[in-house]
């Protein structure tokens, strides 16, 4: 840090949790005014009677604790659980074009939706009317479409498993496979990348084989922001005598130090737990090269697992093909790691008996992610590291149930056995044909092949790449219906019509014909569990989300349909008996299991050495870069990250301060290496311009940010998201996956000139 003072910028030398957290969380309940019932209803969260966090999937731990949440939970409670409320009365009296030039903080600020609502375009309002007139709008305006592709299904990582089967079910009913959702802007290269190396794209480890790694191996994750109940986690493996390595571009809080506020000496002593081992700073997407070089050290130690590669694996020769031909200076050039420091990193692992690898997004949104996840697996391979205790790959997803909507069938790509079941179970032929990414449904928008878009919650054209073109395909449908808890910055651009749906929250007493319902959620590690509402719904007018979903589905294919879409609502048992009847096997006696407290494991074969994919093997995965480097050789181009706030999570943005990085009141600031400001005539403190690098149309552009000195690789950037998606363009996403490259952003950094 410069000795500069500027605004709203300063050291912050204190721990990751802490007296900070508890601040924080006391700030958020009196901000939303929830100090009492918010109080006690965080007493329940992620407890076995209770409700699951709205916030992310880390897994809950069998034996919880007097409180099992975190700082970013709490708030994402506080947010949910407030005493405001956006009514009628509220949008009456702004437009939305007024609406529109409030921050995001502001408009989701308004509190809870109480009543659905359509946009009048004479009065550019909002205004009320019935459940039964917004189900036959939606209904009319899906039946109207000269085909069902005209259509597309958006769905959040909020959403249960009995919301998210229930929506893929109307859609497939419907007849088209345009399910874009919330992985395929951040895990679809797990999704996409795992399958062909272990044959399945999620992760292989359970929560107790923390308990039993001896090294933890951290890539491109924030924890102490983005999934912070992980941080109980890696302090109990710091202080059993784990070795932690963090590879990240900036130095991240979190991965430093930790004072856990449930341990009373820590917090008295104001103490903490130092959490990473080493810290090896990358340059920004040079994660695939400093693991390759990982790779080629632990094979000239001769520390491979043999046995275990003979036995369980196929393309070793070619792995080691690859990695021959490729050069150190390729390695330290494209990681930003010296030779040395890898194979300091590389002999560490070498001696592990058991090691974990973690990976967040700072990993799967470049233009190659795909290909960079598959090298994560080679690494682990290499030593046997999947399948035993302490030992796999851990995605660390970031939505509480982004994973078990896409188990239970929201997909745009469908496995064929899911498709097959759905037939058979249902008595219906499902559309084959593949459907449309969250990018190409943007695409669609654009080209007005897409007429009608369906929200099941999130906040899509803000968490979507590109706002330019996001936000104007938006506003060329003819019908968007958004099913949300808030009001938020999609739900303001809207074309010919547009409804707002409220539903309950997950901290909500959901009671439907047969009773007093429960939900139910798939963590990141697989393992299912039930969910259970205790506060009173926001208004009399909520109605739950398999309720919304049941209730268009009843206006478009009519009330004869042959699924029995009251009777399920009625009971959500009766769901999960229709879920079980579709994966046979994974989900047997599903109601029975969520009974059980803790819930059950889904089945993940590679962590029995069971290997789904065409060889019958793990496979090592070549690495062949597909993406190119987004800088396309020009030396003055930098490479800008996109970041989370300590006050944000995904695009909810619950106040100003980002404490652990030392931000406080503001979000519109760089952070960049002082050598890079100096060779540009720059200094710590001063007003810059950032512009997407070959962009000709001058309009990607932010103005008037203050770049901030920081310790981070030569030649990157960072900024905060959304506020710097205008810089990344729909076309710079992952070859495979789609993915849009959020963490890769070529841009070009210049002192600020007044438009």
């Amino acid at each position: 840090m410069s000795d500069i003072k500027i605004p709203g910028v300063r050291d912050y030398d204190a721990p990751a949790g802490g007296w900070g957290a508890l601040k924080a969380v006391a700030g958020a309940l009196g901000d939303q005014a929830t100090v009492i019932e918010g109080g006690r209803t965080l007493l329940s969260a992620n407890q076995p009677e209770g409700f699951d966090c709205p916030g992310c999937a880390w897994p809950d731990p069998k034996h919880t604790s007097s409180f099992e949440f975190c700082e970013n939970g709490a708030k994402a409670v506080a947010w949910e659980a407030t005493s405001k409320r956006a009514t009628p009365e509220v949008f009456a009296r702004h437009t939305v074009s007024e609406l529109l030039t409030w921050s995001d903080h502001a408009i989701e600020d308004l509190g809870r939706l109480t009543e659905p609502m359509a946009y009048d375009a004479a009065s550019d309002r909002y205004l009320p009317i019935s459940w039964d007139e917004a189900f036959a709008r939606t209904g009319s305006a899906l039946r109207a479409l000269d085909n069902p592709n005209q259509a597309e299904f958006y769905a959040s990582g909020r959403a249960s498993n009995e919301a998210a089967f229930l929506y893929q079910l109307l859609g497939r009913r419907f007849g088209t496979n345009n399910f874009p959702d919330c992985s395929n802007m951040c895990h679809e290269p797990t999704s996409v990348g795992l399958p062909d190396s272990i044959g399945m794209g999620k992760g292989s480890v359970t929560l107790e084989d923390f308990d039993d790694a001896d090294l933890i191996l951290c890539f491109g994750h924030n924890p102490g922001t983005n999934h912070p109940r992980m941080m109980a986690t890696l302090r109990e493996a710091s202080r059993r005598g784990a070795t932690i390595l963090a590879f990240n571009p900036l130095r991240e809080r979190a991965l430093e130090k930790f004072a856990s506020p449930q341990d009373p000496i820590e917090m008295a002593t104001l103490s903490s737990t130092p959490i990473a081992s080493a810290y090896y700073q990358l340059t920004i997407g040079g994660d695939a090269l400093a693991v390759q070089g990982m790779m080629k050290a632990v094979l000239a130690l001769q520390a491979v697992d043999r046995d275990f590669i003979a036995e369980h694996t196929a393309g070793f020769d070619d792995l080691v093909e690859a990695l021959d031909a490729l050069s150190w200076d390729e390695i330290e050039m494209g990681s930003g790691l010296s030779r040395a420091q890898i194979e300091e990193a590389a002999a560490v692992y070498a001696r592990s008996k058991a090691a974990i690898l973690c990976y967040g997004m700072g990993l799967t949104q470049h233009r190659d992610s795909s290909g960079t996840v598959q090298q994560l697996v080679n690494l682990l391979l290499l030593r046997g590291n999947i399948g035993r205790p302490g030992a796999g790959i851990c995605p660390l997803r970031g939505h509480s149930n982004v994973q078990g909507a896409r188990t239970v069938g929201v997909a745009e790509k469908p496995a064929a056995a899911l498709l097959d079941s759905l037939k058979v179970v249902f008595d219906f032929e499902p559309p084959r044909q593949h459907g449309h990414t969250v990018v190409e449904a943007i695409e669609a928008m654009e080209r007005g092949e897409a007429k009608v878009f369906l929200g099941l919650g999130g906040n899509f054209a803000v968490a979507a790449p590109d706002p330019i073109r996001t936000f104007a395909a938006m506003r060329r449908l003819d019908l968007a219906v958004h099913i949300a808890t808030k009001p938020n910055r999609t739900h303001l651009l809207v074309g010919e019509e547009s409804l707002l749906l409220p539903c309950l929250g997950r901290t909500e007493i959901d009671i439907q014909v047969g009773g007093r319902q429960a939900v139910t959620v798939e963590d990141s590690m697989s393992m299912v569990h039930a969910s259970r509402g205790l506060n009173p719904p926001a208004s009399e007018h909520l109605m739950s989300e398999p309720a919304i979903v049941a209730g268009i589905a009843q206006a478009v294919l009519g009330e004869d349909d042959r699924v029995d879409w009251a009777g399920l609502v009625a009971d959500y048992d009766r769901i999960r008996d229709l879920i079980a009847r579709v994966f046979p096997g994974a989900f047997d006696d599903y109601n029975e299991r969520i009974r059980t407290p803790g819930g059950f494991r889904l089945p993940v074969p590679p962590s029995e050495r069971v290997w789904k994919t065409a060889s019958g093997r793990a496979n090592f995965m070549a690495h062949a870069p597909s993406g190119g480097d987004p800088r396309q050789g020009d030396a003055s181009v930098m490479i800008l990250t996109t970041l989370r706030s300590h006050d944000q999570y995904n695009t909810t943005i619950y106040g100003q301060n980002d404490r652990y990085r030392g931000v406080f009141g503001r979000r519109d600031v760089v952070f960049a290496h002082p050598d890079d400001l100096a060779e540009r005539g720059l200094a710590s403190g001063d007003l810059i311009d950032l512009a997407a690098a070959f962009d000709s149309s001058g309009e990607r552009v932010v103005r008037g940010f203050t770049v901030v000195a920081r310790e981070i690789p030569r030649g990157c950037l960072a900024a905060y998201y959304p506020e710097t998606n205008v810089l990344v363009a729909l076309e710079d996403r992952d070859t495979r996956s789609g993915t849009p490259a959020y963490k890769s952003a070529p841009v070009r950094l210049s002192a600020h000139v007044a438009s």
